[in-house]
C-alpha cells in the first residue's frame, strides 16, 4: 500500500467507528466480558484493511497469482529429481510448493507492506489512542491476508487433487497444523520485518532474505530430502520448514511420530520467538 492510497483516512476512520468515542484510555487487554466488543472491533478493522488491500492491485496480484504461477516455473527442476525414491509425486511436490509460496507472498510480503504503510501514514499511531489493544491492531491488520492465504490453500488442495491426481491425504490431521503454523509464523515475522523497514518501497528488500532462505532451504522449491544430510538438518530449523514438513507429511503420510513432534515443537518455538520479537521491537512511530 502506498502512502497516497488513502490508507490513513480509511483505516483510522474505521477504527474510530468500532471503538466508539476514542477518548477512553487503553487498558492493555480485553476483559472476558468485552470479548464480543473485541470481536466487533477486529471485524471492522479487518474489513477496512481488506478494502485498502483491494485498492493496491500490485499487492493483490502478488498475493493471488504468484503462488499459483511460481510452482510451474520450478517444475523443470523438479522433473529432474527422483521423486519416487523419496516416496513423493509431482502432484504433492507442486502442491507443497504452491502452499509454501502462499506463506511467503499471500501473507508475509503483503503484511510487511501493510504494516509499514499503516505506520508511515500514522494510522497505527492513531488507532492506539482508542480502545483497540496492540494485539488487536496487529491481528486486525493481518486477518485479510490470513483469510486469503487459507482460502488459497483450500483452492490449491482441491485443484491439485483434481488436476495433478494428488489423491486424498494419508495423514489429514497434519495438514491443518501445518497451514496454521505457516500462516501464523509468516504473519508474526512480517510484523517483525516491518519494525526495521523504513519505507514501503524498501520492504521488497528487507523481506528478501527470509524469502530466499525459505524457498531454497525450507523444502518449498526443492524437497529437503534431496539436500545433503547435514544441510537438511540445519534447514529443518528455518522458520517455515516445520510448516512445510507438516503439510507435505499430511499428504504423503511419511512423517513418524518423532518427526511430527519435532516439527510441531519447532513451529511453536518460532511462533513464540516471533511474537516476543514483535512485542519487543515493533515500531509504532514512523521511521523518519
Amino acid at each position: 500500500m502506498r502512502a497516497g492510497d488513502g490508507g490513513e483516512d480509511g483505516i483510522a476512520g474505521e477504527g474510530c467507528g468500532v471503538s466508539g468515542v476514542e477518548t477512553a484510555g487503553r487498558d492493555g487487554g480485553v476483559r472476558s466480558g468485552d470479548r464480543a466488543a473485541a470481536g466487533r472491533r477486529l471485524r471492522a478493522l479487518a474489513r477496512a484493511e481488506l478494502t485498502l488491500l483491494g485498492r493496491n492491485r500490485g499487492v493483490v496480484f502478488t498475493a493471488l497469482a504468484v503462488p499459483l504461477l511460481l510452482p510451474f516455473s520450478v517444475r523443470p527442476a523438479i522433473d529432474q529429481l527422483d521423486l519416487k525414491k523419496q516416496g513423493l509425486t509431482i502432484g504433492t511436490t507442486l502442491l507443497t510448493a504452491a502452499v509454501g509460496f502462499s506463506f511467503l507472498f499471500a501473507v508475509y510480503t503483503s503484511l510487511v507492506n501493510a504494516y509499514v504503510a499503516r505506520r508511515e501514514e500514522l494510522v497505527l499511531k492513531r488507532l492506539r489512542t482508542g480502545e483497540l489493544s496492540d494485539a488487536e491492531i496487529l491481528t486486525g491488520t493481518a486477518l485479510p491476508a490470513l483469510g486469503i492465504g487459507l482460502a488459497q490453500a483450500l483452492v490449491l488442495c482441491a485443484g491439485c487433487a483434481a488436476l495433478l491426481h494428488t489423491g486424498t491425504p494419508r495423514a489429514p490431521y497434519l495438514i491443518l497444523p501445518g497451514l496454521l503454523a505457516g500462516y501464523l509464523v509468516s504473519a508474526a515475522l512480517a510484523a517483525f520485518t516491518a519494525s526495521f523497514t523504513r519505507t514501503v518501497e524498501s520492504s521488497q528488500v528487507t523481506a528478501m532474505p527470509l524469502m530466499i532462505l525459505s524457498m531454497l532451504g525450507s523444502g518449498i522449491t526443492v524437497p529437503t530430502e534431496f539436500l545433503p544430510d547435514k544441510l537438511a538438518t540445519v534447514c529443518e530449523l528455518l522458520p517455515l520448514s516445520p510448516a512445510v514438513r507438516l503439510f507435505r507429511g499430511g499428504w504423503t503420510g511419511q512423517l513418524s511420530t518423532g518427526e511430527t513432534l519435532t516439527a510441531l515443537v519447532t513451529a511453536l518455538a518460532w511462533s513464540i520467538l516471533a511474537v516476543f520479537a514483535v512485542r519487543r521491537w515493533f515500531r509504532w512511530e514512523p521511521r523518519r
